[in-house]
């Protein structure tokens, strides 16, 4: 399904709900650097992010809920760049994992044990026990099979495995079906009736210390109600536990707060703070969170040029020299990401095209390969530049090298300044491994 625009586009400018980008004469810049230097100094196509907005992001998610004692987790499979995980580790974060991969990745940057969360249904052995070596904070264990794992690894090791369930609440929520990861037909998590049983089967494990409980609800989530009927049914699952003689320090409620690409209405942290806490702080317990999304969404955009355009039987299109390899959403959801030149006379960025409508697509060989639909954009020639909004998260992650293309750059900027966090791959990396 390919990604089509809605509604009339005449008077939305991105940088307008961009945090840290803006519009200048006709050029958009990146805080204090114009996206066209980037593009000249490190070629396209490349991904952007934007420090500062990276940084503001994590405070203000941070300060919402400075009235109960909690911890943010970032989620890891976001954007797991070297940098960028340093920046949030700067700043006193935890973080949240999916994979013995990112384990290893923060290990390699310091991060110690105590500040990660592992979560996910498909953990091997070997995760297992490199995470219980590291000192883990907590593992969200999604099935019975794999914690009677977890407790054999624990006994290899001779310690305790601090754990969580991960409760699938059966509530519907996402931004789309494959993101959507709370309902019982998911895979994701255990059924309340399965997971009562399972604490209560290992409440005297020698192997198995009960840390907290976790739910993790879907991404891109839009409304305050699905949120609101998984707090309060997590919530009521603590009592419960409490009845029994399990008394859990920690309430893991996961992440996924939307924002906006398009024309969404996210919800603001506030409204999502206060529902949370309400919930919560009756509890007693230490509230983990897992934001990605919503801290680097809006920090990154995509630098494309364009390579060709043309007309085929009344229909236009725009092809550029970024692929579904390099930026994999529109695609695999059929997402809108808005596309703007970077230098415009226009001072709004999405004009009527004298042409009318184009789609804009990539090199790739597959007919998805295909960001935006009939797109209103203003006139466009080869080697104009252009940006893709909203792809610092799950953007250079998704990437892959299909056709043999070679992933591109990663670029952050911080004031006046930009740096190469990530270098374009060669030709000698494509092969390299084979």
């Amino acid at each position: 399904m390919s990604p089509r625009s809605r509604g009339r586009q005449a008077t939305l400018d991105p940088t307008r709900y961009t945090p840290c980008f803006s519009r200048r004469a006709g050029r958009v810049w990146c805080e204090e650097v114009p996206l066209e230097r980037i593009a000249a100094r490190v070629g396209t196509p490349a991904y952007v992010y934007s420090k500062t907005s990276i940084l503001r992001a994590h405070r203000g998610f941070d300060a919402a809920f400075r009235s109960l004692p909690h911890t943010l987790c970032y989620a890891v499979k976001a954007n797991s760049n070297l940098s960028v995980l340093r920046l949030f580790a700067a700043l006193g974060s935890s973080f949240d994992i999916v994979s013995g991969g990112e384990l290893h990745r923060l290990r390699s940057i310091g991060v110690p044990g105590r500040r990660i969360v592992f979560s996910g249904v498909g953990k091997r052995p070997e995760e297992i026990r490199e995470a219980l070596r590291t000192g883990i904070l907590m593992l969200n264990v999604e099935s019975e099979a794999e914690l009677e794992l977890v407790a054999r690894e624990a006994a290899r090791l001779g310690r305790a495995a601090p754990a969580a369930i991960r409760i699938n609440p059966d509530v519907a929520a996402g931004g789309h079906p494959h993101i959507s990861t709370g309902h019982h037909l998911h895979k994701f998590g255990v059924d309340w009736n399965d997971a009562r049983r399972l604490y209560r089967a290992w409440k005297d494990s020698r192997w198995i210390e009960w840390r907290g409980i976790s739910v993790h609800i879907g991404s891109q989530i839009l409304s305050l109600t699905p949120f609101e009927r998984a707090v309060r049914s997590l919530a009521t699952h603590v009592r419960e536990l409490s009845r029994d003689g399990i008394r859990l320090r920690y309430f893991d409620f996961g992440g996924g707060i939307g924002i906006r690409y398009w024309k969404e209405e996210p919800l603001t942290i506030r409204e999502y703070a206060r529902a949370v806490t309400a919930a919560v702080r009756p509890l007693g317990c230490h509230l983990l969170l897992e934001p990605g999304r919503v801290l680097v969404g809006p920090a990154g955009v995509l630098l494309t040029r364009v390579l060709y355009t043309k007309r085929s039987r009344g229909k236009n299109f725009v092809i550029v020299d970024a692929g579904m390899n390099d930026f994999m959403r529109p695609a695999l959801y059929g997402v809108i990401h808005p596309i703007t030149k970077a230098h415009s006379g226009n001072v709004g960025a999405l004009l009527a095209a004298p042409h009318g409508k184009a789609d804009i697509v990539g090199p790739v060989c597959e007919t998805s390969d295909c960001f935006l639909h009939d797109w209103r954009v203003e006139d466009v020639q080869s080697s104009d530049l252009l940006i893709l909004w909203g792809t610092g998260a799950y953007g250079f992650v998704s990437a892959t090298n299909y056709n043999s293309r070679c992933r591109p750059p990663e670029i952050l900027v911080e004031g006046h300044r930009f740096r190469v966090i990530r270098r374009r791959e060669s030709f000698r990396d494509l092969i390299r491994a084979e």
